[in-house]
C-alpha cells in the first residue's frame, strides 16, 4: 500500500513538474536563431578565407612581400568580421519587424491563377520595358522582357521575365526571374536564374535562387492590398538572397522622362546582405515599375520607353 501511495505521489509530482515546465519554457525565436547562426556561419567564413590568403603569402620568397600580404589579410579578416556584424544588426532588425516565427510561406499551386494583372505589378507577354540612368559605373541601359515562356516552381506555372543590363553598351548581367500570382492578387517571387558577365564572359551567378531547392522560399513582390507600413520578404535563400521591401507610400506623384506620373506605389527596398544599401520604387498603377533611386548616392534609373508587341 506505501508502494501504491508513493508512486502515485511520485507521478503527481512528475506531471507538476511537467505542466510547468511546458508554461515557463519560452518560445523558440526562430527568426534571432537563423540569424545567429548565420553569423557564425559568417565568421568562419572570413576566417576561413584568411588562413588560406595567409597559406598563399608564405610562398612569397620576399620577406616584405610576405608582411604586406599578412597585413593585407588581417585587414580583410577585421573588415569581413564588420560585415558579418552589420549583417547581423540588419537581420534581427528584421526580426523585431517581422517576429519570431519561422519563414516557411504554404503554397498551393491551386492557390495561384493563370496570369499576372496586379495593377501594380502587371506581366503582359510580349512587353517589354527600357530603363536608363547614370551611374557610378556608367550608363545604365535595362531591358525587362515579359516572356512567353513559363517554369514550373513548387507545382505553381510562373511567367518568366528575362532583364537584361548593360553598362555603357557592354552586358552586365543577363537575370530570367520567375513571377506568379495568387488568387487574391499577391504577386509571387519564385526565384531567378542571374549571370554577371565581363567581356562577354561569365564570372558570377552569385544572387541565383529557386523556391524549394536548398532552402530557398518564396516571397512577395507586390501585395494585392499594400498598406504604409508593410514590411515583407521578397525572397528568401539565407546568406544569398534576402530582399525585403516596405510600403511607404501609395500616392506619391513622380517625374520620370521629364513627364509626371500620379498614383504611384512607393517601397523601400532593403536587405540585411547590404545594410548599408537602400533603394526607393516607384510604382505606376496600370504599368509597374517607373523608377528606382539609390539613397545613398541619388542615382535615379528610370522607365523610358514601352514596347507591346
Amino acid at each position: 500500500m506505501r508502494k501504491t501511495i508513493l508512486f502515485a505521489t511520485l507521478l503527481l509530482i512528475s506531471v507538476s513538474l511537467d505542466k510547468v515546465t511546458a508554461k515557463d519554457r519560452k518560445p523558440r525565436r526562430f527568426c534571432s536563431e537563423t540569424a545567429r547562426d548565420a553569423l557564425k556561419s559568417c565568421r568562419f567564413e572570413a576566417h576561413s578565407d584568411y588562413w588560406l590568403l595567409l597559406g598563399k603569402c608564405e610562398n612569397l620568397a620576399a620577406r616584405e612581400e610576405r608582411i604586406a600580404c599578412r597585413r593585407e589579410a588581417q585587414q580583410a579578416l577585421r573588415q569581413a568580421l564588420k560585415d558579418c556584424n552589420e549583417q547581423f544588426g540588419a537581420r534581427r532588425e528584421v526580426c523585431e519587424e517581422l517576429g519570431q516565427d519561422p519563414y516557411d510561406p504554404m503554397i498551393e499551386p491551386v492557390d495561384f491563377a493563370s496570369e499576372v494583372n496586379n495593377p501594380f505589378f502587371p506581366l503582359v507577354p510580349g512587353t517589354t520595358y527600357i530603363y536608363e540612368g547614370e551611374t557610378e559605373a556608367g550608363l545604365e541601359h535595362v531591358e525587362v522582357k515579359v516572356t512567353d515562356e513559363t517554369k514550373e516552381i513548387l507545382g505553381v506555372v510562373c511567367t518568366v521575365v528575362r532583364d537584361t543590363v548593360t553598362i555603357d553598351g557592354d552586358l552586365a548581367e543577363d537575370t530570367f526571374d520567375f513571377y506568379a500570382q495568387d488568387k487574391r492578387g499577391n504577386v509571387w517571387y519564385f526565384g531567378e536564374h542571374t549571370e554577371e558577365q565581363e567581356d562577354g564572359l561569365v564570372v558570377s551567378i552569385e544572387g541565383s535562387w529557386e523556391a524549394g531547392v536548398d532552402g530557398a522560399r518564396p516571397g512577395i513582390i507586390m501585395k494585392a492590398e499594400p498598406r504604409v507600413g508593410d514590411v515583407y520578404r521578397q525572397e528568401f535563400l539565407l546568406a544569398e538572397a534576402e530582399d525585403l521591401a516596405r510600403v511607404v507610400a501609395l500616392d506619391q506623384t513622380v517625374v520620370v522622362d521629364s513627364d509626371p506620373i500620379e498614383g504611384c506605389l512607393q517601397t523601400e527596398d532593403f536587405t540585411p546582405l547590404e545594410p548599408d544599401v537602400l533603394e526607393h520604387k516607384f510604382y505606376a498603377p496600370g504599368v509597374g515599375v517607373v523608377l528606382t533611386v539609390n539613397v545613398e548616392t541619388g542615382e535615379r534609373v528610370e522607365l523610358i520607353d514601352v514596347i507591346k508587341e
